[in-house]
């Protein structure tokens, strides 16, 4: 897989209190935007075509990029209005030039092993695969569970779990598939796509157990801080 959309056009409000003035993406993680370890990882996993699909302040990510990435192959999907996540995916994915894409959080670091999961899609022929978390001890996220072949058996609402499968928010996508499903202009990919259609469309979840953090609130975006200090 070469190409990626990566969704960065959140208000970012429950960390607002520590990041007031910028798109949560763009927050400072030892010493740089946390959206930079982002890009930087799935570029050494063989992403050579970023599509960014942008929102809120979206020209401050933008000039970001354009400073920073200035050589890199990127295009900019901005939403008028906001769109769900699904119809922010879906929008972009209107821009992929690939028969499959890798969708990602720009809040989100979860440090996978791409050729695993681009394996795993393509040999299930999957419409979505989703990159499952390995976690202990949590209530802030639902649980998936998989059947014994990895298709997606159920999606279990947040809740405190000892142990579980989180949905890490890295999908491979096969576009045409999901373009072809004629959802609306604004949806929930979560709950109107996946949780919607899991038991109809052949979708799959395969487990990385790598390191995982997401900065959507104050505890965890000061966790990332130490975690990512060189």
């Amino acid at each position: 897989m070469k190409e990626c959309i990566i969704l960065a056009g959140g208000l970012g409000t429950r960390l607002r209190s520590a990041v007031p003035d910028l798109p949560k993406c763009m927050a400072p993680v030892a010493g740089k935007p946390f959206l930079s370890y982002v890009i930087d990882h799935f570029r050494q996993q063989g992403i050579e075509k970023f599509i960014f699909s942008l929102g809120y302040k979206h020209e401050i990510i933008q000039a970001y990029l354009d400073d920073k990435y200035a050589t890199y192959n990127k295009q900019y999907v901005i939403e008028a209005e906001p769109l769900g996540t699904g119809g922010a995916i879906q929008l972009a994915c209107r821009q992929a030039t690939e028969k499959n894409v890798l969708i990602l959080n720009g809040d989100t670091l979860f440090s996978i092993q791409l050729a695993a999961q681009t394996a795993f899609h393509e040999q299930h022929q999957a419409h979505c695969t989703l990159a499952l978390k390995p976690m202990q001890n949590f209530d802030r996220y639902g649980v998936v569970e998989l059947q014994e072949n990895g298709a997606i058996k159920s999606f279990k609402e947040k809740q405190f779990y000892e142990s579980g499968l989180i949905n890490g928010g890295i999908y491979a996508l096969q576009v045409a598939a999901f373009l072809n499903e004629g959802l609306p202009d604004k949806f929930s990919f979560e709950k109107d796509y996946l949780e919607t259609l899991y038991k109809e469309r052949p979708m799959y979840g395969i487990v990385q157990d790598e390191y995982f953090i997401d900065i959507g609130i104050p505890e965890d975006f000061e966790k990332a801080n130490r975690d990512l200090m060189v």
